[in-house]
């Protein structure tokens, strides 16, 4: 029987969190190389385009919105393991915020801001939590600095696209 503190190395279909009496655990993580690691996510705030339309000339009462996002989410995501639990805290080497706007191809279709975050650290553990929530938090930030004028956004599609580094190796999505 594997014990909550010494796990073995069993497949990864297994949920890491969760021992064998399906308690939460934290992952122990003491016997692991520091490796290089890297994470990409991505997220998606979708409004009206006059929304969008204020965002890029700077027209919103709370100020510069992707400046202030961007912010956010470097914050968010150096306390990602303040927010999740059994998050390990990481001591992160980079963590880069971008933004890019996309005008409706059509009337009457939403426009879109399309947020993507890298977050890096050598270490025992991957940054994907960190970067999964740069790009939530960087979403929200929009969304309270936009609520005024436009009520409809919503965050969406926040997802994990590349991972690399440790035993696992090279991950990539969409």
């Amino acid at each position: 029987m594997r014990s909550a503190e010494h796990p073995s190395d069993e497949s990864s279909s297994r949920l890491s969190h969760v021992d064998d009496a399906g308690h939460a655990r934290m992952v122990d993580v003491s016997q692991k190389a520091d490796t290089p690691r890297e994470a990409i996510a991505r997220a998606r705030v979708v409004m009206q385009p006059s929304t969008l339309t204020l965002i890029q000339e700077g027209g919103t009462p709370k100020g510069d919105v992707l400046a202030v996002a961007q912010v956010a989410g470097v914050m968010a995501a150096k306390r990602a393991h303040e927010l999740i639990p059994m998050c390990h805290p990481l001591s992160l080497t980079y963590i880069g915020i971008t933004f890019a706007p996309h005008l409706p191809e059509a009337e009457g279709e939403p426009a879109a801001i399309e947020i993507s975050a890298i977050a890096r650290t050598v270490g025992k553990t991957g940054a994907e939590m960190e970067a999964l929530v740069a790009v939530a938090i960087a979403g929200l930030t929009i969304y309270d600095m936009c609520k005024a004028v436009d009520r409809s956004m919503r965050l969406e599609a926040v997802r994990l696209v590349h991972k690399s580094g440790g035993k696992s190796g090279i991950w990539s999505g969409k």
